[in-house]
């Protein structure tokens, strides 16, 4: 039988990617794409929920209303889980990056807000709810600068890398 993609066959390569070509990879992989699976924790167990991020460097942020559970459940534990992924059409073209990181809640007055808010993209956001582009929002974001990720793309397999590759911060 013909294989339409015969490197995803046994055996698996295990290369390690370069630092540099994985930053890449992920960098492009958190512009390419604009929802998330934020990951917490709270008094009634895990949480998954999908958000709509945006990204500086390995930074992943979003808004959120201060009383929601995700927000709660942050408050009490800043641990968090960030899954991004691509399209998936096959094997072939599994990609994605589990993100890991302290989440921190920053309202409106926040002194470090306005480092983030400038990637920020609100206005399509506030579009949406039918608030006036002149005012910017004063919502609260939450950021989660990446300490860990690990990024899974099968096409790495292609090049004698492994699918599945680990960044941490300052190594």
């Amino acid at each position: 039988m013909a294989l339409t993609n015969p490197w995803l066959a046994e055996p698996m390569p295990g290369g390690k990617l370069p630092r540099e070509r994985l930053e890449e990879r992920i960098l492009n992989l958190l512009s390419a794409q604009n929802m998330c699976v934020l990951a917490t924790a709270g008094e009634d167990g895990p949480l998954a929920t999908p958000v709509r991020y945006y990204s500086l460097g390995f930074a992943v942020m979003f808004t959120a209303a201060p009383r929601s559970p995700k927000v709660r459940n942050i408050e009490a534990d800043p641990r968090v889980s960030i899954g991004v992924f691509a399209p998936l059409t096959g094997l072939a073209s599994s990609r994605g990056a589990q993100i890991f990181g302290e989440a921190r809640v920053l309202p409106p007055e926040h002194p470090e807000r306005e480092r983030y808010w400038e990637a920020f993209r609100w206005e399509n956001e506030h579009a949406e709810r039918g608030r006036p582009l002149t005012e910017p929002p004063r919502d609260t974001l939450v950021v989660t600068e990446a300490t860990r990720i690990v990024y899974t793309e099968h096409w790495l397999r292609r090049e004698g890398f492994a699918a599945r590759q680990f960044w941490r911060r300052g190594t």
